[in-house]
């Protein structure tokens, strides 16, 4: 029998700047600062962060040289999905909002050019609030 996995824990992020990615994700997302995860005293620790219900958990790594392929779909409800919207066009993010038909996506990039997407398959509610 397959051993059981129960959930991702953490998804890892790498960035040039860790104060300033720590900023981004906290200000646009409002993700916090996981303390007893996150590693302060040298550059190349994981920040650790998570989400206002603690299921969405980041580790951020500083490296000089990154690649920004990383690329993270969240999930929300319909009513969410519209509030989304409007802040990530508040914070002049959101690159595009697509109706795949099936769900809508927004899409914005972190400052560091990781492209994240925020999806919901509410697509109703969606497509009359639109």
């Amino acid at each position: 029998m397959l051993p059981e996995l129960i959930g991702i824990d953490h998804l890892h992020i790498y960035v040039n700047d860790k104060a300033l990615a720590e900023a981004w994700y906290q200000k646009v997302l409002g993700f916090k600062v996981v303390e007893h995860l996150s590693n302060r005293t040298t550059s190349t620790g994981p920040l650790t962060l998570s989400d206002t219900n603690n299921r969405i958990n980041l580790a951020i790594f500083e490296r000089e040289n990154y690649s920004s392929i990383t690329s993270i779909a969240f999930k929300t409800n319909g009513e969410n999905f519209l509030l989304w919207k409007k802040r990530l066009e508040d914070f002049e993010s959101l690159t595009r909002c697509v109706d795949h038909e099936v769900s809508f996506s927004l899409y914005f990039n972190d400052p560091f050019g990781h492209n994240h997407e925020i999806t919901s398959y509410e697509h109703s509610y969606i497509r009359e609030h639109v």
